[in-house]
C-alpha cells in the first residue's frame, strides 16, 4: 500500500523521513495532488543505471535497425569521411 501523506507533514521532517525504507517510498500530496515523492537513495541509484540501460538498449535496437535499412560502410570509406 502506497505511503501517501499531505505536504504539509514535512513540518514534522523526522518523522516523515523515517518511514522511507529501500522500496518504501513516501509520495506528497498538495491540495490533494501528487507532488513529489522520498525515495530511497539506493533505490534511486537503480532506477537511475536502469534508466541508462534502458536508454543504451534503445540506441542498440535503433542502430541495428538503421543497419538492416540502410547497411555499413567500410573502414576506408569511415576513414576518408573522418579525413584519417
Amino acid at each position: 500500500m502506497p505511503n501517501i501523506k499531505p505536504i504539509s507533514e514535512l513540518r514534522n521532517y523526522t518523522a516523515v523521513i523515517n518511514e522511507v525504507t529501500y522500496g518504501s517510498r513516501v509520495y506528497l500530496t498538495r491540495n490533494g495532488h501528487g507532488q513529489c515523492a522520498i525515495i530511497d537513495i539506493k533505490e534511486l541509484d537503480e532506477l537511475d543505471q536502469q534508466k541508462a540501460l534502458y536508454q543504451l538498449m534503445n540506441k542498440l535496437n535503433d542502430a541495428e535497425i538503421s543497419i538492416r535499412e540502410e547497411g555499413t560502410i567500410s573502414a576506408d570509406k569511415l576513414e576518408e569521411e573522418l579525413g584519417i
